[in-house]
């Protein structure tokens, strides 16, 4: 029995609640390997990202960020990376070795979706879609440029999503 030189990896990027987390760990099930959230890890190591931005600055949260991304990748498995991690240089190209599936969505499907806090770039006064819509149209660019293929969540259940992305991942490897 021969093993891969190195682990499976699978990178999803997406805007915010494009469905990168519930994708991930269906994915992560069905090809039998860890899932990573690199926002949960950073949590984990740092605390609540609203105050790391509140205390620290986005680009202080994004080299926390970078750091994570490139530990996730050492390990392997599927990685879900937080909606602004293809802002920074460096972690675009720490992806560029790596399968990425961009997860897109439609305006009108996330708008049940970004409900409740813990979305420091939503806060504010401005509506909470309007200001998504906003960043994403900053970041579109750098999602398709790291991108290998893209999958829309808007309408289809995650599962089907998930199970099509393996499906994919399988025929790429």
């Amino acid at each position: 029995m021969t093993s891969e030189a190195e682990p499976l990896t699978l990178v999803l990027v997406g805007p915010m609640a494009a469905g990168k987390t519930s994708v991930g760990r269906r994915v992560a099930r069905r090809l039998r390997v860890a899932f990573i959230d690199t926002d949960k890890r950073i949590v984990a190591e740092h605390g609540p990202i609203p105050e790391i931005f509140a205390a620290h600055g986005e680009e202080h949260f994004r080299a926390l960020e970078r750091a994570a991304v490139a530990a996730a990748l050492e390990e392997g498995g599927v990685i879900s990376l937080g909606g602004g991690a293809v802002t920074d240089a460096g972690t675009r190209e720490l992806l560029r070795a790596h399968p990425v599936v961009f997860l897109t969505v439609s305006p009108e499907s996330v708008a049940g979706r970004i409900r409740g806090g813990g979305r420091p770039l939503l806060a504010g006064e401005v509506d909470p879609v309007e200001r998504w819509k906003a960043i994403f149209a900053e970041r579109r660019d750098w999602y398709d440029e790291v991108a290998s293929t893209t999958f829309d969540t808007s309408r289809l259940p995650m599962q089907r999503i998930a199970e099509d992305i393996v499906t994919w991942r399988r025929e790429h490897r």
